[in-house]
């Protein structure tokens, strides 16, 4: 058998334990990434290079970034700004949405929900309206505030390492120019839409979340010191061309300047790196290699093209690809989703002569969109008992939002990012 079939069938059988979900998704990955190994389609140096990539520390930094603002309470005290700002159910659901967002940008967007989960419920039963009406909005809205930047959601550092393997790369707020008008739609389709869309449930609920937890011993220094420590970070991102400072060490110096000034300990630090996470983006670059010294992803991407016929126009591949992306992440993780598709895409850019950038900001786009199952992200599957919700409201609720966020996407991406610049 061919290293090409053999890789074939190893990402055919990622793409249905990825949805089966019988065993762990990094446990998948990792076995995949061995059985290229077994099978000698690559060579173990190759296969686990992923785990050592610059982004896989970038990860691991800003989860230990991150998670200071969380476990020193600062992320709960901004969470709480809620309540001075919006007093009718609309105005609440405006405020979580909004919060919810651009802390999803710069912070772990699954961290960000779990943290802000108990925040929401409080302000559910202090103010008398059905919690269902607020934690659906919350996890949407962390999903689309992973868009805002290059460290928001994993899979934009997929696409981006993929990226850097072609000696280009995105900016830190390219992701924003789809992501905030996304976000900013978002938001007003459930202020002025959604919100109907929502279920009241008013029956026993998980109580998992109602306790929150009490930070009122942690030193208020530690919780703006954690602030600032974020916020410095985030600009050395931002002016990483002009400092001279890759993005990885700038996270590394902000996670050492925390566990050093005693912010949070080592236990913290370590506890706060989601190591699935890392183990599932490590295993799946192994595939993507293997998919493109193979061939594999090739024939995929002349597939695709083949399907949609050889004169289909840029827009029409675009469409497919988003709308692929979108399907798929909807019954898998989205992460997973962006990391099987990410090699496919960039093979689907070289076959067509097109500018990778376009078609991975397309996969990373439309990976993002899983609104519309209670599986496609994690914080969905934490909202539903504690939501009282049902996977038909998840439908009801999620399928118009996929459809507002895919218009926003597919008149946004060509302008930004076209297929062929200059043509």
């Amino acid at each position: 058998m061919s290293s090409a079939a053999i890789t074939l069938i190893l990402l055919l059988f990622a793409i249905v334990m990825f949805v089966w979900e019988k065993i762990p998704l990094a446990l998948t990955s990792v076995v995949v990434c061995i059985a290229l190994v077994l099978f000698k389609v690559l060579d173990a140096k190759t296969a686990f290079a992923g785990f050592v990539d610059s982004n896989v520390i970038l990860f691991v930094a800003m989860f230990v970034v991150g998670g200071a603002l969380f476990e020193t309470g600062m992320a709960n005290k901004i969470g709480s700004l809620v309540t001075r700002f919006a007093k009718t159910e609309r105005q609440l659901i405006v405020a979580v949405m909004v919060i919810t967002g651009l802390m999803s940008g710069f912070l772990s967007n699954t961290g960000t929900a779990a943290v802000l989960i108990p925040v929401v419920i409080g302000i559910a039963a202090k103010s008398g309206f059905s919690r269902s009406k607020f934690l659906m909005p919350l996890v949407f809205a962390a999903a689309m505030g992973g868009n805002l930047s290059l460290i928001g959601a994993p899979g934009n550092l997929i696409a981006q390492t993929a990226l850097q393997k072609m000696n280009m790369q995105f900016n830190f707020f390219d992701y924003g120019k789809i992501g905030l008008p996304m976000l900013i739609c978002g938001i007003l389709y459930f202020a002025l839409f959604g919100y109907k869309l929502l279920p009241n449930s008013t029956g026993a609920l998980d109580s998992t979340f109602d306790d929150a937890v009490d930070y009122s011993k942690v030193p208020a220094w530690k919780q703006y010191f954690a602030l600032i420590i974020l916020v410095l970070t985030v600009l050395g991102m931002i002016f990483e061309s002009q400092i001279g400072i890759p993005l990885n060490i700038t996270g590394c110096i902000g996670a050492i300047l925390l566990v050093v000034t005693g912010v949070i300990t080592e236990k913290q630090a370590i506890k706060s790196i989601d190591l699935k996470t890392i183990f599932l983006f490590g295993g799946t670059l192994a595939l993507a290699s293997a998919l493109d010294k193979t061939g594999a992803g090739k024939l995929i991407a002349n597939t695709v093209i083949g399907t949609l016929g050889k004169n289909a126009s840029p827009f029409a591949l675009l469409v497919a690809v988003f709308m692929i992306a979108c399907v798929l992440t909807n019954f898998m993780s989205n992460t997973a989703t962006t990391a099987l598709l990410v090699p496919i895409g960039v093979s689907i850019a070289a076959s067509m002569g097109a500018d990778p950038r376009a078609v991975l900001m397309a996969t990373v786009i439309g990976g993002s969109c899983a609104y519309a199952t209670p599986i496609g992200m994690p914080a969905n599957t934490m909202v539903l008992s504690a939501g009282g919700y049902r996977f038909r409201d998840y439908v009801k609720a999620g399928l118009p939002l996929i459809l507002v966020s895919s218009i926003v996407s597919l008149i946004l991406l060509p302008i930004f990012f076209p297929f062929f610049p200059g043509k």
